[in-house]
C-alpha cells in the first residue's frame, strides 16, 4: 500500500494547468477527429470510490461539444432493466458515428460492488466475467474504439479524500454509505479487481492503469495516454467570416420596468 505523496511529490500547479490546456487543446482536435471520421469512442472510467475518476472525467470534457463527448453515468438498474440480459442496459448508452462516450462507471459495476457487496449471484457474476470479453470484442470488431483506464489509490489517500468530503459542504454529495463501506472491505475489494483483471485484460480491450494518489499526474498521464492510443489528426475547421452588420431598422428595446430582471446580487462585490 502506497502512502500520500507529500506536496514536494507532486506535480506543480503551474505546470499542471500548462499542460492541462495544452492537452485540451489535443482533446478538441480529437473530437473533431471523430466527427469528421464518424469514429466511435468509448471511454471506461473505473476505480476504487476517491480515486479521482470523476475528476477527470471533468477536465476531459470541459472543453468539448456536450453533443458530440457525453457522459453515461448509469443510476441502479431498475426492476425492469434487472430482468434483461445485464449488458443491455449500457448497449443504449454506446456511441453512434461522430461520438464520444466516457462511462463514468459501467459494465465493470458487476465484477466490482455487486461482486463485494453481493448484489448479484455467483452464477451472475460466472456469467459476467464469461461474457465480458466477448461483449468487448464485439464492440472492437465492430470499428468501436474502446479504451479502459483503472484509477489505482492508496488507502490512505482514499480515507483522507473521503474525510475531505465529509468537511467540505460542495462535495458532501459525493460521499455515500456505500462509499464508506469500501473501507472494511478493502482487500475484498482488491481480489476482485484482480480476479477482473484476469478475465477481461484482454489483447482487444486492455486495461490501463493510472495511479492517482497525485490527481494533478492522473489527469495528465491518463488524457495524454489516450490521446497517444487514437490516431487522430487535426481537421481543419471550415472558413467562417462575420458578416457585417446591417444597419437600424428602428427596432427600439421595451422599456425595462416592462420585464423583471434578477436582483443585482453582484453590485455588493464591485469597487466603490
Amino acid at each position: 500500500m502506497s502512502s500520500k505523496k507529500s506536496p514536494d511529490e507532486r506535480v506543480p500547479r503551474q505546470a499542471y494547468e500548462q499542460e492541462l490546456l495544452r492537452l485540451q487543446v489535443e482533446l478538441v482536435k480529437l473530437q473533431e477527429w471523430v466527427r469528421a471520421e464518424g469514429a466511435r469512442l468509448v471511454v471506461v472510467f473505473e476505480g476504487r470510490d476517491a480515486a479521482g475518476k470523476g475528476s477527470t472525467i471533468k477536465r476531459v470534457t470541459e472543453h468539448l461539444n456536450p453533443r458530440v463527448a457525453r457522459i453515461a453515468a448509469l443510476p441502479a438498474p431498475t426492476e425492469r432493466e434487472q430482468t434483461q440480459w445485464y449488458f443491455q442496459r449500457y448497449v443504449e448508452h454506446l456511441p453512434a458515428a461522430g461520438e464520444i462516450v466516457l462511462f463514468d462507471r459501467s459494465w465493470y459495476n458487476r465484477a466490482g460492488v455487486e461482486r463485494v457487496m453481493g448484489f448479484c449471484t455467483m452464477e451472475e457474476y460466472r456469467r459476467f466475467l464469461h461474457q465480458c470479453p466477448i461483449f468487448e470484442r464485439l464492440l472492437v470488431e465492430d470499428g468501436v474504439v474502446l479504451r479502459k483506464y483503472w484509477f489505482s489509490v492508496s488507502d490512505a489517500v482514499q480515507e483522507q479524500r473521503f474525510r475531505s468530503r465529509l468537511e467540505d459542504p460542495t462535495r458532501r454529495w459525493k460521499l455515500s454509505a456505500m462509499d464508506l463501506e469500501s473501507i472494511p472491505r478493502w482487500e475484498a475489494y482488491s481480489r476482485a479487481k484482480d480476479e477482473m483483471f484476469v478475465h477481461t485484460d484482454i489483447p482487444e480491450a486492455p486495461w490501463y492503469v493510472v495511479e492517482s494518489d497525485d490527481k494533478r499526474a492522473a489527469r495528465l498521464n491518463m488524457i495524454a495516454h489516450l490521446l497517444s492510443t487514437v490516431p487522430y489528426h487535426e481537421v481543419q475547421p471550415p472558413a467562417l467570416n462575420l458578416p457585417p452588420r446591417p444597419p437600424s431598422t428602428g427596432y427600439e428595446r421595451p422599456p425595462r420596468d416592462v420585464q423583471t430582471y434578477v436582483p443585482d446580487h453582484a453590485s455588493a462585490f464591485r469597487r466603490a
